[in-house]
């Protein structure tokens, strides 16, 4: 972008963006802790587990397609499932079809670990999201869907 064509700061618009991320990295953080404290498990081994956890992944779920559908790294997702897997949590094993296709699964003490954590996860679900009216719940999925298709389309080339 050419020095003529950078454009003027609003301080308006840029306080209220920054408050709205840091409140997002907040919120990141208290799941991380409250999550630990209360349930006994972190947040991306919650994701993980529940994203396996699905009727249309029983049989397993490729580490790419998990690595998509969560939003993670290769190198962060590898990491967790060795952790899962010391626990007997999950298992990786190569695809029938396509040998060099990687596909994890719950286990079965996986399955009994994720289903005895359910009536937990939603008390959890319920407090953290009380004074919320059901549609509050729908606009607040609506818009962090949009804020995350904002961020997946972020390219900042056009500064330099």
């Amino acid at each position: 972008m050419q020095e003529d064509q950078i454009p003027e700061l609003d301080p308006t618009l840029s306080a209220i963006h920054n408050r709205l991320f840091f409140r997002l990295f907040q919120a990141g953080n208290l799941l991380d802790r409250q999550s630990s404290k209360e349930l006994g498990i972190s947040p991306v081994n919650w994701a993980v587990l529940g994203a396996l956890s699905r009727k249309k992944v029983m049989d397993g779920m490729s580490f790419s397609d998990l690595t998509e559908y969560l939003s993670v790294s290769r190198q962060n997702l590898d990491g967790v499932l060795k952790r899962l897997e010391r626990d007997d949590y999950v298992v990786r094993f190569s695809d029938e079809v396509d040998r060099r296709v990687k596909l994890v699964k719950l286990t079965d003490k996986g399955r009994i670990y994720w289903d005895g954590l359910q009536v937990r996860i939603y008390e959890f679900y319920s407090q953290a999201l009380n004074g919320f009216m059901f549609d509050d719940k729908v606009a607040l999925v609506h818009f962090i869907n949009k804020l995350n298709q904002g961020m997946s389309q972020v390219s900042l080339n056009d500064l330099d």
